[in-house]
């Protein structure tokens, strides 16, 4: 039987919204923020980060810490939204 990838939720959705408008707010390119999360010790490319932004790929709990350590937020602050931040 073949993996089935599970599809991203709503909250998966917003959390990669989220992720985008700070990103771009802080002026950042998706190769930057990849850079900051890898240094962090989460090696992420910046097509990674392109596909969860998209919502193309889940986004799991180390990848959240880690691009909110980047960002500079807290990790709930991902998950409820660019006002929260």
């Amino acid at each position: 039987m073949a993996a089935r990838s599970l599809e991203i939720g709503t909250a998966g959705i917003r959390t990669a919204r989220t992720i985008e408008i700070l990103r771009t707010e802080r002026g950042l390119a998706q190769r930057e923020l990849a850079a900051r999360v890898t240094a962090l010790g989460r090696p992420m490319t910046n097509t990674m980060l392109s596909r969860i932004e998209r919502a193309q790929r889940r986004c799991d709990i180390d990848d959240l810490v880690a691009l909110a350590q980047a960002l500079r937020v807290s990790p709930l602050a991902l998950l409820h939204g660019p006002r929260a931040a």
